[in-house]
């Protein structure tokens, strides 16, 4: 793909920052000064506030369009990894992900810091450059270079994040401090502090931001940093210099108060079936956990913590800290601090009767996935040179001795130093693939083996065959129909165990799981997909359209399955079509029922949503009512954290409500008699947690089971009554549910009943498609694709889209689930 004159073409994109960077450029290897190396053919870099989702993937075609070429004659694509705005970053490099695996082309990752000191190097600045790139809250990205007539050299190790004000201190204290320009978009809220403290050289506010020359001159200079991708766009991930807004507070949340559950009998039994989780450690943890390293080191030559050291540990920065605990009791401890681009590992304790259970691997992978988001290199400690367990445990997870601390733990007790690069490389769970974020699952970029004539056939009887994306929460999801209808693959990569110590899904830290997990799920996808039709992997080309869910949903987690899937069009040449979320959870219910027909009534009840719906007929849409408050799964799961029965709490509540009595407790059955169809939760979850912190006031011990029962017998009451409702109004005989909480056998059972003795025929979808899943979205995009019905590039989520959005007349083709 490369230029007649072996000049390799590359694409470069960076929206982390109000700039959107966009530009082409012919890269000749051979040549070794970066700015003779690199020719700009086209350059489309132009302000972009909050935008960036709308206009990136039309501005790539622009560019390309500008230069005279097409992604035909693109051989790879850089994009900028920030530091910058957490949602900009995510929205280029989820872009260029789809880009890459569109056309089958490298991507390679670049700092935007380091491009905005070559942008201001370009334009002939020379001398000591300070970058100060704005990161909200009072905060900048800080970043010192020495630019001289050969480049712009990096004077610092890994980005970090600091507070306007520290970030002044620690620059004064620079050796060359006097000599320092400034630069970048942290000036437009912080100048005037920059130059009370001395600080006035400060070059031209066209010189802040990051330039499309500038990240590829950063990129391809002999001493740039060390790109860990080597071109596998699954690999190349944000910089974020700091972990998620819940993980930080979590352990301060936590140290408020003991929680209200902790004086709960009867649970132990209750959890034994998710017991030995892993969490944040908190100071509620510190008796347990000094009691353990006590425990532990008991006997050794290591000097065991004290509690007043753990204590310190959790009120410092840039540490994490884990707990391995079952029902009730802390197992295991791992904590290490953030040491420039190196995680230090302080101390790793697991139970002497819990060994050889993987705890201690699985909590220095935790330790190693905080150090990967916070953008460490490697991970690091020391281990005593006899500690034959440990040293073998320390190898298989990928650590190398690199050095021996003679006496450190006492005369003629040495200890080894041993250090792994990051990501980690072998899995702790099942010992073959990476912990995440995960390498692609075969070299990249992937090539199909060749197809026999029975796979040409299979392909060609398959017809159009339409790939979809779901991101609307914490499932990264995607499958493949074709144009009869039948799914041929479907994968789903769900980031559940991160969000279960918070009690619910928190934003942030699904969208960041999605931009990891999307390129490995497409693989995956593709391959599945391939199987089905007898060959290794499906490749873009195979492809009619791509189907992504715009809304409604978290506008983050949708933004990066969009921004992927618009990556994706371009890369590949493909027509893109919107879907409506719930949309795709009513369609699901063809796969149970293919001749199911409108008119009908629906009930769409999930973690996010609790409606009742007319369907007229496909795509006519009245919704007869909503919740005013909470919505059914949002329910389950607060009251599961309040019982401190984990997340999500739908399938726990459900079991154990299985062996319980559902008359043994009243709870209120909210607009019960309201003579609509709008639905209350919140009433009866205040309701539930009044009655657990009266019993433990009282001392009494709560039966579980009898609660479960009886707050589930609560929420299905008021569904079932109002379904019935809706359904004898509207003179309809046909009842379908739709959603997460579809999946309740309580509530699947009664419906069942109920509308068995009416006559009412009742369909609800296949299990393996009641939670969020491709599979409902490949219905609503050859739906729409049978219709025609496509989207522009311009797309953008839409966190509140009605039922109806992006919707088509055309009835639906789908086969009975087979998988």
């Amino acid at each position: 793909m490369a230029l007649g004159d072996g000049r390799k073409v590359i694409l470069a994109l960076d929206t982390s920052s109000d700039m959107l960077v966009c530009g082409v450029a012919a890269w000749d290897e051979n040549v070794k000064k970066p700015h003779v190396a690199i020719q700009m053919l086209s350059k489309q870099d132009h302000m972009c506030r909050r935008q960036a989702n709308v206009e990136l993937v039309s501005t790539a075609q622009q560019a390309l369009a500008a230069a005279g070429l097409t992604m035909a004659k693109v051989d790879s694509i850089l994009v900028g990894r920030g530091p910058g705005s957490f949602t900009g970053v995510r929205i280029g490099i989820a872009t260029a992900k789809g880009l890459a695996c569109g056309a089958g082309i490298p991507l390679w990752g670049g700092s935007t810091l380091d491009g905005i000191a070559w942008a201001a190097w370009r334009f002939g600045v020379r001398g000591m450059l300070g970058v100060v790139a704005d990161a909200m809250r009072g905060e900048v990205y800080p970043g010192t270079y020495q630019l001289d007539d050969a480049g712009a050299h990096r004077l610092f190790g890994t980005e970090v994040v600091r507070k306007a004000d520290v970030c002044i201190e620690h620059l004064r204290e620079l050796a060359y401090a006097n000599e320092l320009m400034l630069c970048g978009d942290g000036l437009v809220k912080h100048r005037s502090k920059f130059e009370e403290a001395g600080f006035t050289n400060i070059l031209d506010e066209a010189l802040w931001r990051p330039t499309s020359e500038g990240l590829l001159l950063a990129y391809i200079a002999p001493n740039a940093v060390p790109d860990r991708a080597a071109g596998d766009p699954a690999l190349v991930l944000p910089v974020y210099t700091r972990l998620s807004d819940a993980e930080e507070n979590e352990r301060k949340r936590l140290g408020m108060q003991v929680p209200a559950h902790v004086a709960l009998t009867g649970t132990a039994d209750a959890l034994a079936d998710v017991h030995l989780q892993l969490r944040p450690m908190s100071i509620n943890d510190v008796d347990q956990v000094a009691a353990l390293e006590e425990a532990c080191f008991a006997h050794s030559v290591h000097k065991p913590w004290t509690r007043t050291m753990f204590e310190e540990e959790l009120c410092a920065s840039g540490r994490s800290w884990w707990i391995a605990h079952d029902r009730g009791q802390i197992i295991g401890v791992a904590g290490g601090m953030l040491v420039g681009d190196d995680m230090e590992i302080a101390t790793v304790d697991v139970a002497p009767n819990r060994r050889r259970e993987k705890i201690a691997s699985r909590l220095i992978a935790r330790l190693a996935y905080d150090a990967h988001m916070l953008n460490a290199q490697s991970i690091s400690l020391e281990v005593y040179e006899h500690n034959n367990a440990a040293l073998a445990l320390y190898k298989h997870l990928g650590f190398v001795q690199e050095g021996t601390r003679p006496h450190y733990y006492g005369p003629g007790n040495a200890a080894y130093i041993m250090r792994a690069t990051l990501p980690l490389s072998v899995d702790v769970q099942a010992g073959e693939v990476a912990p995440e974020p995960q390498a692609s699952i075969r070299p990249w970029p992937v090539v199909a083996g060749e197809r026999s004539a029975q796979t040409q056939q299979m392909l060609a009887q398959a017809g159009d065959l339409i790939l979809s994306i779901e991101s609307s929460c914490d499932e990264t999801a995607m499958a493949i129909i074709d144009a009869q209808g039948q799914i041929c693959a479907n994968v789903v990569a769900t980031s559940i165990d991160f969000h279960a110590r918070f009690g619910g899904v928190v934003p942030e830290i699904a969208s960041r799981k999605h931009v990891e997990a999307i390129v490995g799920v497409f693989e995956e996808v593709m391959a599945q997909a391939g199987e089905h039709f007898g060959c290794d992997t499906l490749e873009p080309a195979d492809l009619s359209a791509v189907g992504v869910t715009a809304g409604p949903g978290l506008v983050g987690a949708l933004v990066v399955g969009v921004a992927f899937a618009k990556g994706l069009c371009v890369g590949a040449n493909l027509p893109l079509i919107a879907a409506h979320h719930l949309e795709g959870h009513l369609l699901a219910n063809l796969f149970e029922t293919p001749d199911l027909k409108p008119p009908f009534v629906a009930s769409l009840v999930s973690g996010g949503n609790t409606m009742l719906v007319h369907v007229r007929a496909w795509g006519d849409y009245e919704i007869l009512g909503t919740t005013i408050d909470d919505a059914v799964g949002e329910a389950f799961d607060k009251v599961a954290k309040a019982l401190g029965l984990g997340y999500p709490g739908g399938p726990i509540i459900s079991k154990l409500a299985a062996h319980g009595n559902k008359k043994a407790i009243h709870f209120p059955r909210a607009m019960m008699h309201s003579h609509d169809y709008r639905f209350s939760l919140s009433g009866l979850k205040t309701s539930v947690i009044t009655y657990i912190e009266n019993q433990n006031k009282a001392g009494i011990s709560i039966n579980l089971p009898d609660l479960a029962a009886s707050f589930e017998a609560a929420v299905i009451d008021v569904q079932v009554a109002k379904a019935i409702a809706a359904v004898e109004q509207t003179g309809v005989s046909d009842f379908c549910v739709g959603g997460g909480v579809a999946a309740n056998p309580s509530l699947r059972a009664e419906y069942q009943r109920k509308f068995g003795k009416r006559g009412v025929h009742v369909t609800v979808p296949p299990l393996a498609v009641c939670g969020d899943n491709g599979a409902m979205i490949a219905a609503v995009a050859l739906r729409n694709f049978r219709a025609q019905q496509f989207a522009e590039l311009t797309l953008d989520a839409d966190p509140n889209a009605v039922l109806g959005t992006w919707s088509s007349l055309v009835e639906p083709v789908v086969s009975a689930w087979e998988h």
